[in-house]
């Protein structure tokens, strides 16, 4: 199975998202899987279904209405975004199956680095403790998948004060700069992308 991986850096939301509709509708049957590994300047990104209440406090952050799943939540740099553009029909992966394996990935990941992490039945994404530290978010169009996830690395936290993060009032995050971990988030990439790789390739 062909797997490319691109880094494409800080980029705005918007332009990334559209790329991804893009390459989507136009991917063929025998188009090749990609992970996209990116950062966003700060922006708030609302989902499909996702409520506007849940924005506690205006600010000068876009807020942008997106079309993947889930409620609101929050990009800014800092914070590794890893984007999966997957055949799953090709892959013969559900949903579903797709979420634990995202969750899984960042899961083996900060176990590296020393964090005990878990997932949540009722709640999808990865927390320490009872404090969210990964976000999932997809969509499927045509059997195919993008967005994707979301760890936080060493960012302002700051932002998600103005929000029900995820939907939940009172919800708080994390980020492994808290467990004094220094490390570059396009570093922090590689064993994310190398966790997903290895599952998917099974």
């Amino acid at each position: 199975m062909t797997l490319a991986i691109r880094n494409l850096g800080l980029q705005p939301y918007e332009g990334v998202w559209r790329d991804m509709q893009t390459f989507t509708q136009q991917r063929a049957p025998h188009t090749p899987d990609e992970l996209w590994i990116v950062e966003h300047p700060p922006v708030y990104t609302l989902g499909l279904n996702g409520k506007r209440e849940h924005l506690l406090q205006a600010s000068d952050i876009p807020v942008v209405q997106t079309d993947r799943g889930g409620q609101i939540t929050y990009h800014g740099p800092g914070q590794l975004v890893l984007y999966t553009l997957l055949d799953i029909k090709r892959l013969s992966l559900g949903i579903r199956a797709l979420v634990t394996t995202l969750e899984q990935a960042i899961i083996e990941t900060l176990a590296q680095y020393g964090i005990q992490a878990s997932s949540q039945a009722d709640k999808p994404g990865v927390y320490v403790a009872d404090k969210k530290i990964g976000s999932i978010g997809l969509r499927v169009k045509k059997n195919c998948s993008y967005h994707g996830l979301s760890l936080n690395n060493r960012m302002d936290l700051r932002p998600f004060d103005r929000i029900n993060t995820c939907g939940y009032a009172g919800m708080q995050v994390t980020q492994l700069a808290d467990f004094g971990i220094e490390i570059e988030t396009s570093e922090l990439a590689v064993p994310v992308a190398h966790a997903i790789t290895q599952a998917i390739s099974r």
